[in-house]
């Protein structure tokens, strides 16, 4: 079903519809961190082989990311999005019953697999139907869905001590399943052309899409380069961030399991909502005047986040810690409500799902091998704090590397 004519009302109900998605895709993926003490009981497992459940989930999301935005750009936004929920739900469900690490790593790839086709189809429905000044906010607010799933993930600690680490798998899962249904009836497909002409003058030929033709269009241009090299150092921090951080201020701070995992998620996430409700109004309001206002605001974002990364990794002061993630996760914001809006200046409308798949692509393979190989420097006795001091430097440059963006001329 598809809508010509797309209200405000509905525009911003979508909004609210995917951000339970937005949640469940999040949550569904980062409990298991917090769970790390009896999974590795029961199965046995060394810290390499427990970050190997998180590598895998990454790889297997990274290499079908492209195919799913490809689909939605081809197809349909809305098929993508429901075939998307419904598979990895069951899949969580299927997690909660294995018997075995070789079973478990096996659900972990399927849930990559089929986490992968949302996000991309998603965040290109919603800038879909919201355009101008109200795309960075629209995004920021489903991304928003993204860090609740982080913080209350967090809470797998707490899930696993009280009812058992399988019964969170199994709960989630079915409401997942059953919200799948939901969505079938309410979310609409909007057309890619308004008032009968293409947004930005681009002709609709989306039936004529090829994978190769969208490869080629996307990567001829030097600004996307820019944004997939900096897209896969956020990525490397970002994961080595959700995949060791409670791991981290248990052993450093020496907190139990359940406060370490709602600490690691839950600081962040709160300065993620500041920073994706006020980097979006920013960014919506100063691009009345100014094109490029979506990527000054990621600029000024981490270029004060990533050194708070860095101090976060090197102080002894727990307190100081927190402020530390409070203020990167304003960064990290203001990053999710303009990266979309920021696609959307430099590339092509028609391949914008296909360009944040291959965006998506490169951030969590570069991730799911730093998660491994978190783990294993762990096995080898280097501290978890050098890495995340490195990390906070590469994520310095690579911001900065963002100001080497071109927009396009009617962007």
């Amino acid at each position: 079903m598809t809508n010509t004519t797309p209200s405000k009302y509905y525009a911003w109900g979508l909004v609210a519809l995917l951000w339970v998605v937005a949640f469940l895709n999040y949550f569904d993926r980062i409990m298991i961190t917090s769970m790390r003490d009896p999974i590795v009981s029961e199965f046995g497992l060394t810290d390499a082989q427990f970050g190997l459940l998180t590598s895998v989930f990454l790889w297997s999301y990274g290499l079908l990311s492209p195919f799913g935005g490809f689909l939605a750009d081809k197809y349909s936004r809305k098929k993508v999005i429901i075939f998307s929920v419904s598979i990895w739900s069951a899949v969580t469900l299927w997690t909660g019953f294995t018997s075995s690490f070789e079973e478990m790593l096996a659900s972990r790839f399927f849930m990559g697999l089929s986490e992968a086709c949302y996000i991309p189809a998603a965040l290109a429905l919603i800038t879909d139907y919201h355009r101008g000044k109200t795309r960075s906010l629209a995004t920021g607010l489903h991304m928003s869905g993204l860090y609740a799933g982080l913080a209350f993930g967090g809470l797998g600690g707490y899930i696993a001590e009280f009812y058992g680490w399988r019964s969170g798998f199994q709960v989630f899962g079915v409401f997942g399943i059953l919200y799948s249904i939901f969505l079938l009836y309410y979310l609409k497909d909007v057309e890619k052309t308004v008032d009968g002409e293409a947004e930005d003058g681009e002709a609709d030929l989306s039936p004529r899409l090829s994978l190769w033709g969208s490869m080629k269009n996307l990567f001829k241009a030097k600004s996307f380069l820019v944004l997939l090299f900096y897209f896969s150092v956020l990525g490397m921090a970002n994961w080595l961030v959700y995949g060791w951080l409670p791991t981290f201020l248990k052993e450093h701070f020496h907190l139990d399991p359940g406060k370490a995992g709602f600490s690691a998620t839950g600081y962040i996430q709160i300065g993620s909502f500041v920073g994706v409700i006020l980097g979006g109004i920013l960014a919506d309001r100063w691009f009345a005047k100014n094109k490029k206002s979506r990527i000054y605001m990621i600029v000024i974002g981490f270029s004060v986040g990533a050194p708070f990364l860095f101090l976060m990794s090197s102080t002894t002061v727990f307190a100081v810690a927190i402020l530390a993630m409070f203020v990167f996760g304003i960064a990290r914001g203001i990053n999710d409500a303009n990266l979309m809006p920021v696609l959307r200046q430099i590339a092509d409308n028609r391949y914008i799902a296909t360009g944040y798949g291959f965006l998506n692509f490169i951030s969590t393979i570069v991730g799911g091998i730093m998660v491994y190989v978190g783990g294993a420097l762990k096995d080898a006795k280097v501290d978890l704090a050098v890495v995340y001091q490195v990390s906070a430097l590469l994520m310095l440059i690579a911001t900065l590397s963002l100001l080497a963006i071109k927009i396009k001329k009617n962007a």
